[in-house]
């Protein structure tokens, strides 16, 4: 196996092609597709879609009735069997064929020298431009027959799925342009009876507006059918005796929008993607109700034909991936996308608050405020809340909280923000009572010896905890959490304190990596005065450490636990997808390995943007795999309430994770070494 084939990982490519039709020609139309087949073939693409009609034109009227058109369009159909047989993809091209006395419009599926089967369309319209049924059947009530095509019966109905035996997960089907208006496809059927990448042949005359609504149904449809949807529509060539085409293409996946082509192109396009069909499976298997929705539609679905073939990939070759990676899957690159996830986000951990703090009466909070990211952006999600339910700043009960190792730096952030926000502050200094703790239970740092190890970190964390707990009873409040998501993944938090431990927990749902754009939108935005925005930005600058250890040199996190980028990556193709390592590894080079290849998140430092190799990528992730899956579940079994912020997932015992504390990691080490990644590395 190699590392670098996408076909070893779970991924297929898939191609939706217009070109320049020529009107009722079908030996020039042929061999635009065997020109197209034959440049996808040296691109690895496994399935290839042509627009409807696409040998004989789709605006061609009564021409289709003719007998002399007809046998050409056969002829040419041969042709492309024939030019088929040493080409990898799958073909799906449009065409007129006459079947018991009537004629379909239908979608021929040949791979590799055969038509594996005929795909009549269902629904012929008759309406507005459209007077298909002048000569066209509709094909809705054909299931279960063949067809001769060649001298060859071969399969014929709208129940046929096409499955290659050498590709897990890739399964076929067909429906033809109007198909896919109509309130209940036939794509959707075939879906539940086990269709993964779903393609349409459209013909599709454009008028204004109606590309911004193939979008949407194309979206639509890949999203509820949790599907690829690959959209070909016809473009020059066509007749524009009364229409004119625009030759869109498009490819979606679960509602993802993959690759699409110019409209109105001059020559021919294709529009090339890389679907990931262990995406699909695993959404399904997540997905409850569509097993359920297949269960309740059975009738329909349970007697679907199934034509199985050997797409014979190229699992050894590197042929790239062609579809975008997120750097940061929790955080949109997406200037656009990113600020609403920002703003929803926000108001999300503010509403949550507003309302745990309306049903148990109106406390007031109590946090501990120490100058970095995670109880920053706590801070003025408590802020907003008290703004919100029309209460006084006041009533958030704010506390610095020194230790042996606090900077002057962060502790002054710390104070600015606290004034700047209104909040009753206080500072409480824990090292008197930690040097207490420590001699009590005779540590040698009470004896003057420069030991720096658990205890030493753990009974400042606790002490913390401790004073915050007491400090919220004694004056009427509850303990407002600051830990991350990221840090839940990772354990890395002591157990019953610190990070571990709240009332309510307003970051829990929050990664590391959106942190810092929640606090830089919350500037942009002005959700408070300029002071205050000028505070947050000097702490955005301020490097993530949990300042427990004297010394010089700062204490860094990320250079103990690993860069928070990798972890949040691994973290979000684990809890959403279920993606084994090795792919996570594939797609983790993908988006790293090289700067300047992809977009970053808006306002992303350009001296942090950094790159990783491929040993680095497996390092850290086997690092992940250890804390993640073999160390850390238990205290994820016991963390307090707080909401879920992302679609990537939460880590709450009590909704999107629940495992065992008491498991391992083999299952995953041992996926991780089915490639020797240090060779490929190499």
């Amino acid at each position: 196996m190699s590392f670098w084939s996408i076909y070893q990982h779970g991924f297929a490519r898939v191609a939706a092609c217009t070109g320049h039709t020529v009107i009722a020609d079908p030996p020039a139309n042929a061999e635009a597709v065997l020109r197209h087949a034959r440049r996808c073939a040296e691109e690895g693409v496994a399935v290839t879609v042509f627009p409807e009609l696409s040998l004989s034109g789709y605006a061609i009227d009564d021409l289709l009735l003719q007998d002399a058109m007809l046998d050409d369009v056969e002829a040419a159909l041969a042709t492309i069997v024939a030019g088929s047989a040493d080409l990898l993809p799958v073909l799906v091209v449009g065409a007129p064929l006459r079947h018991r006395d009537v004629l379909y419009n239908c979608a021929v599926i040949v791979h590799r020298g055969r038509v594996l089967g005929v795909v009549p369309k269902s629904y012929p319209p008759n309406y507005r431009e459209f007077y298909e049924r002048r000569q066209i059947a509709g094909g809705d009530d054909q299931r279960g027959g063949t067809i001769r095509l060649g001298g060859t019966d071969v399969p014929f109905g709208v129940d046929l799925l096409f499955a290659a035996s050498d590709v897990p997960g890739l399964v076929l089907h067909a429906e033809i342009c109007e198909d896919m208006w109509v309130p209940v496809p036939p794509s959707a059927e075939a879906a539940l009876a086990g269709a993964t990448v779903l393609v349409n042949l459209s013909g599709s005359p454009i008028t204004v507006g109606r590309a911004e609504d193939r979008k949407l149904l194309c979206r639509s449809a890949s999203s509820r059918c949790l599907a690829a949807y690959v959209y070909a529509a016809a473009g020059l060539g066509e007749s524009t005796t009364d229409l004119s085409w625009d030759g869109q293409t498009l490819i979606y996946e679960n509602g993802e929008l993959l690759a699409e082509t110019e409209r109105f192109p001059l020559g021919e396009q294709y529009a090339v993607a890389d679907v990931d069909l262990d995406l699909l499976r695993q959404e399904r298997q997540r997905t409850g109700t569509f097993g359920e929705n297949r269960r309740t539609h059975a009738a329909r679905t349970g007697d679907f034909r199934t034509v199985s073939f050997a797409l014979a990939p190229p699992a050894t070759a590197d042929l790239g991936l062609r579809r975008r990676v997120e750097r940061f899957p929790f955080v949109p690159a997406d200037a656009e996308r990113l600020a609403l996830d920002c703003y929803e986000a926000y108001n999300i951990q503010v509403a949550g608050l507003q309302q745990r703090l309306a049903s148990i009466g109106g406390p007031k909070v109590v946090i501990g405020v120490s100058g970095g990211l995670d109880s920053t952006h706590a801070l003025i999600v408590a802020a907003r809340a008290m703004d919100r339910a029309g209460r006084p700043r006041s009533d958030i009960l704010a506390f610095t909280l020194p230790g042996f190792a606090t900077s002057d730096h962060t502790k002054d952030n710390a104070h600015r923000l606290m004034r700047a926000l209104g909040v009753t502050a206080a500072e409480l200094d824990i090292t008197p009572t930690a040097r207490l703790m420590l001699k009590e239970i005779g540590h040698p740092f009470a004896a003057g010896e420069p030991v720096y190890d658990v205890t030493f970190e753990n009974v400042q964390a606790g002490l913390r905890t401790d004073y915050l707990f007491r400090l919220a009873n004694q004056r009427g409040g509850i303990v407002l959490g600051t830990g991350d998501l990221s840090e839940l993944a990772l354990g890395w938090s002591t157990y019953g304190v610190g990070d571990q431990m709240s009332h309510y927990n307003v970051n829990s749902g929050v990664p590391k990596t959106l942190i810092q754009h929640l606090i830089r939108w919350v500037v942009g935005s002005e959700q408070f005065d300029e002071e205050t925005g000028k505070i947050l930005t000097a702490i955005l600058d301020t490097e993530i450490s949990p300042e427990l250890v004297p010394g010089e040199e700062m204490q860094s996190t990320e250079s103990k636990i690993g860069p928070y980028a990798l972890h949040d990556f691994t973290l979000f193709h684990v809890l959403r997808y279920g993606f084994r390592p090795s792919k996570i590894a594939f797609l983790a080079w993908h988006a790293w390995h090289d700067k300047e290849n992809g977009a970053w998140p808006p306002g992303f430092p350009e001296a942090e943007r950094g790159t990783y190799d491929l040993a680095q990528i497996r390092h850290w992730l086997e690092v992940f795999i250890r804390r993640f899956f073999a160390f850390s579940q238990f205290k994820r079994s016991a963390m307090p309430n707080g909401p879920k912020v992302s679609a990537g997932g939460s880590l709450s015992p009590r909704g999107d994770w629940r495992a065992p504390s008491d498991g391992t990691a083999q299952a995953w080490l041992r996926d991780l070494e089915r490639f020797d990644l240090d060779a490929a590395a190499r």
